[in-house]
């Protein structure tokens, strides 16, 4: 059944979403906070967009030209009623299309930053999965894989671009490994922890193309109160 909300927490955002389907979660919001964005970009890819959340709220933070790209298609349907909601039809472009086709259409170095909430596990032989079941590609690395994603930011960021995606802690050498390949040099990693006692479990992560070596860990960002309450970091990428 498919409902309008507000973008969590973003009152002056709606976003349109199938209460029965696999909703965006607080991923969502972290991943377009982390990334880094300055005045000169003008173009932003951001890849699995799902039904947009991630655009709308980079759409608060830049005056950028975005593209997001959706496998499903019923998921993109959903992206192209947020974006009409919002009126932002000027600012957001919603493809349907697997990336890894459509990527090659691309002129090459088209991009300042690429976004990515990718699928966060592995399909191994064990793996009993309905291919088809939209909670399964969106979880799991059917379609887009970690190479994909890194493979697609070379040829498509300009010199000197970022891409930046949120992953899970575990994945963390296999990122890192897979950065490499692609001449992205990690240079941003934060970890998120639900609460201040517990292990994090939330990767965020930024590389640089043709960047120089050189890495930062940034503090450690609690998205929960001890109480259950948003912290208030978390309640800042609201306002």
């Amino acid at each position: 059944m498919l409902v309008t909300n507000y973008l969590l927490g973003y009152k002056n955002l709606k976003i349109v979403q199938d209460n029965e389907m696999f909703n965006f979660s607080l991923d969502s919001v972290l991943l377009p906070n982390f990334v880094t964005l300055n005045k000169n970009i003008t173009n932003i890819l951001d890849i699995g967009t799902g039904n947009a959340p991630i655009p709308l709220i980079l759409s608060t933070k830049t005056n950028a030209n975005i593209i997001g790209v959706e496998i499903q298609n019923e998921v993109f349907n959903q992206a192209i009623e947020s974006v009409k909601i919002n009126n932002l039809q000027n600012r957001i472009k919603i493809l349907n299309s697997d990336i890894k086709e459509m990527y090659e259409n691309f002129e090459t170095e088209s991009f300042d930053v690429i976004t990515c909430n990718p699928p966060f596990f592995e399909v191994t032989k064990e793996s009993n999965l309905n291919k088809n079941d939209y909670k399964t590609i969106a979880r799991h690395e059917v379609h887009l894989k970690l190479d994909d994603i890194f493979k697609i930011s070379k040829k498509l960021l300009k010199n000197n671009g970022v891409v930046a995606i949120v992953h899970r802690p575990e994945r963390l050498i296999q990122i890192i490994e897979s950065m490499k390949k692609y001449n992205i040099e990690p240079k941003r990693i934060r970890f998120v922890y639900p609460k201040k006692e517990k292990e994090a479990n939330i990767l965020l992560i930024e590389g640089r193309k043709n960047g120089r070596s050189g890495i930062k860990i940034l503090p450690p960002l609690y998205s929960h109160e001890s109480n259950g309450e948003y912290t208030k970091e978390i309640q800042k990428y609201f306002e």
